[in-house]
């Protein structure tokens, strides 16, 4: 708690409206479409279409276990908190639990995924790293989440990012010869 609190203090009023707008899934599209135009080059038509609906099914799984988590931990986010929340900036007041981070996971599954899958193309994708880490300072920054439930979002994202690269690994032996 102590370490949100500084965490969340070093905010400042010029840039709540920046990390308010970082926030939000949709204002990120543009990235998710230079990631599908990178996969699509990369990887062919036939496998890109394929590792759509695959990335939907990771991505739900992500977010179904991230619930499922929440409802086994029901942590009061940090705002909702009345140890702490008079602390906070906040400007954002979530009411579902904490523990752990949907935003930090699911960004931190695409990442891992995306980076396996695309590294032997372009050492750029080495990049996206700072999707997740952008995205889940946000949640601090807004006083929703508390760093631990960023931390073990990162490692349940990455778990299941580098899980189902390897799955796909079989499937592609299988499924995608050259």
């Amino acid at each position: 708690k102590k370490a949100l609190i500084y965490l969340n203090s070093l905010g400042s009023e010029q840039w709540d409206g920046f990390w308010l707008f970082i926030t939000k899934q949709q204002n990120w599209v543009p990235v998710f479409v230079l990631l599908l135009y990178v996969l699509f080059k990369f990887v062919g038509w036939k496998k890109a279409v394929f590792l759509l609906f695959f990335l939907a099914i990771m991505i739900a799984f992500s977010d179904q276990f991230t619930n499922m988590i929440r409802r086994i931990f029901e942590r009061l986010r940090p705002n909702n908190d009345p140890e702490i929340n008079a602390l906070l900036r906040t400007f954002i007041r979530p009411q579902s639990f904490s523990f752990t981070s949907g935003h930090a996971t699911t960004s931190t599954v695409v990442t891992v995924f995306f980076i396996l899958l695309l590294k032997k193309y372009t050492k750029h994708i080495k990049w996206m790293l700072l999707f997740p880490l952008i995205f889940a300072y946000s949640r601090l920054y807004l006083g929703v989440h508390f760093p631990i439930d960023i931390l073990t979002g990162a490692l349940i994202g990455s778990i299941i990012g580098f899980s189902f690269y390897q799955l796909f690994v079989q499937i592609e032996k299988k499924y995608f010869k050259e």
